[in-house]
């Protein structure tokens, strides 16, 4: 089918290797991927775990830093493994961008569609009764300030301080894509195409808990849930998977690998709004309504089900001509 800028997409095939990848799974290079990623993320993280934990003022630094990780394992991977052995930019879906429409459009989508999904699921769980929300005066948010004003400050106004939290969360979503880039250079660049042999929904379901348990050295000391045993790390890779499917959709259904990357930095970039927009003396369970909380694995499953049942999932870009040989 034409799409709007001219180009035709590929037909429905599931199992196709995205780009100048092997015929089938290279399990080496994946087991090795794999390894290499979490070890190092431990590694990273020890700094927390011999310290004083989440408390400690490296924390921003060690998380910023362990999300390069799996970037550094798709070197390991590529160069000493020779997977894939050429057209390497191309088979991460790094370059080439053209066409260039179809890849701002996948982009402009991907900052839209986490802030929609996070706020539609901010306001199912008030619907439900699972966070208080506060959507007039914004108690909670003006209580957090209150609490951080020095003596004799002054409180501007919170619905103007609301406000400009929330036009700047698309700034965010690009500012925080520098640091999403290294993730997603694994895991949707590297990770998801190598994995695609296996079919679309495996390969995005394995990829997901990989993801997830990626994170285990910071969910194990509190990060996102503040639950520091198995239930964090079990709630992360649920929350992984779930968007691990929509991120994986725009890898795939637009063959770059920008979508995901501004879509991971947009993810992060408004995962506190159910804070901003809770009440005063409410304690929002993070693990139930906040981004990978269990009510957003609901509403994902809801925009799954949509791809899913309108071909959205197995459809496939026209591969770009001239590709690079890097």
């Amino acid at each position: 089918m034409p799409t709007a800028d001219g180009t035709a997409d590929a037909p429905d095939a599931p199992d196709a290797p995205v780009g100048p990848w092997p015929a089938g799974v290279p399990w080496t290079a994946v087991t090795v991927f794999v390894v290499v990623a979490c070890a190092l993320a431990w590694l990273v993280a020890l700094p927390l775990w011999l310290g004083d934990g989440l408390a400690s003022p490296l924390t921003t630094l060690v998380a910023v830093a362990m999300m390069w990780t799996p970037a550094a394992a798709v070197a390991v991977v590529t160069l000493a493994l020779r997977v894939p052995a050429r057209e390497r930019l191309r088979a991460l879906g790094v370059w080439p961008l053209r066409p260039v429409g179809r890849t701002l459009g996948f982009v402009a989508l991907s900052v839209v569609g986490p802030i929609v999904l996070v706020a539609a699921t901010t306001l199912v769980s008030g619907a439900l009764g699972l966070v208080q929300l506060d959507l007039v005066t914004f108690s909670g948010f003006a209580a957090q300030l209150e609490d951080a004003l020095p003596p004799g400050g002054v409180l501007p106004p919170v619905g103007a301080l609301v406000a400009l939290q929330l036009v700047s969360i698309p700034v965010g979503a690009l500012v925080n894509s520098v640091a999403a880039l290294g993730e997603e250079v694994g895991w949707r660049g590297w990770l998801l195409p190598a994995l695609l042999p296996l079919g679309t929904w495996p390969a995005l379901l394995v990829s997901g808990v990989v993801w997830g348990l990626w994170h285990s050295p910071l969910i194990l000391l509190g990060y996102n849930f503040g639950r520091t045993d198995v239930t964090g790390v079990l709630l992360m890779i649920g929350g992984c998977v779930a968007w691990g499917v929509v991120l994986g959709w725009l890898r795939l259904r637009s063959g770059s690998l920008w979508p995901a990357v501004v879509g991971h930095g947009a993810l992060n970039a408004v995962g506190g709004l159910v804070l901003l927009l809770s009440a005063a003396g409410d304690a929002p369970d993070m693990a139930v309504v906040g981004p990978l909380g269990v009510v957003s694995w609901g509403v994902l499953a809801v925009v799954v089900g949509v791809l899913a049942v309108t071909g959205q999932l197995t459809r496939r870009p026209a591969p770009a001509t001239a590709p690079t040989s890097v």
